[in-house]
């Protein structure tokens, strides 16, 4: 029996909850003190959680893309070192380009959360008759009307911290980006990159080349086929068999494209 604490967050709980249809769960992940942590610890959960996205991304990356380069390669020429070194160099490469777009792209998301943050203050500021409109129309939207209604702008537009937020999180959908998050999204999505694109060039540095190829792609595909089931198992909690089949193909796929132009241009 699993019960709230600091090792479980609420959401994670309810996530638990929802994957096992465990009523009893889903009402200690409600109740009043578990829903109250939730809400003052957030930026510490969101810090402190196993980010599965950033580890798929690049995983996923490092081993479809350094599979298509060796099997391009490997459907090319038969050369074990040609292949060993293409191999190499795409997987360092390949790690390092996604360590930079990972830490650029966080900027980029911390840059523009700012900029409509500022924005949004300075409309509230400078013209917050229009700004009443939005939340009017907004909590409109969500079936309010009336008293009700006017009760609810009014408390909100009382305080202009609160009324930010709800401006932010309800009208933009704009969630606080932590620039200190971007160096080490940039090391996990690298270092998984890294580790995903070794999976195919390890056949090749054992095995001959006829024989590395196809224990590359088999390889690659089990390890697909893993991640797409744990992926579905810690997100939609179902379909476990198909997502990773999913994603075993697609990937398979993408990899397809280097086999199929390694053989056009055969050496």
């Amino acid at each position: 029996m699993l019960f709230y604490n600091k090792s479980m967050n609420r959401l994670n709980l309810a996530k638990q909850a929802f994957r096992n249809k465990d009523l009893g769960q889903t009402k200690r992940s409600h109740t009043t003190k578990a829903i109250k942590q939730h809400i003052f610890r957030h930026d510490e959960v969101h810090a402190s959680n196993f980010n599965l996205p950033e580890i798929i991304l690049g995983g996923q990356d490092g081993l479809v893309n350094v599979l298509g380069v060796i099997l391009g390669v490997a459907a090319a020429t038969t050369n074990t070192q040609i292949i060993i070194v293409a191999g190499m160099a795409a997987t360092f490469a390949e790690s390092f380009s996604m360590a930079a777009v990972a830490y650029t792209s966080k900027l980029a998301e911390a840059d523009y959360y700012q900029s409509e943050y500022e924005r949004e203050k300075w409309e509230i500021e400078n013209y917050p008759e229009g700004e009443r409109e939005e939340i009017k129309a907004l909590y409109k939207s969500y079936g309010f009307k009336g008293n009700v209604l006017d009760e609810i702008i009014t408390r909100i537009t009382a305080n202009k911290d609160i009324w930010l937020r709800v401006m932010m999180e309800q009208e933009l959908k704009l969630e606080l980006v932590n620039r200190r998050k971007a160096i080490p999204a940039a090391v996990t999505v690298g270092l998984s990159a890294l580790a995903g694109s070794f999976i195919p060039l390890i056949p090749f540095l054992l095995l001959p080349v006829g024989t590395a190829i196809f224990g590359a792609i088999i390889a690659t595909s089990i390890v697909l086929f893993i991640a797409g089931y744990y992926k579905a198992k810690m997100t939609i909690g179902r379909s476990f068999v198909k997502m990773g089949l999913e994603m075993m193909i697609i990937g398979m796929l993408a990899a397809g494209v280097g086999y199929l132009v390694g053989s056009i241009f055969k050496v």
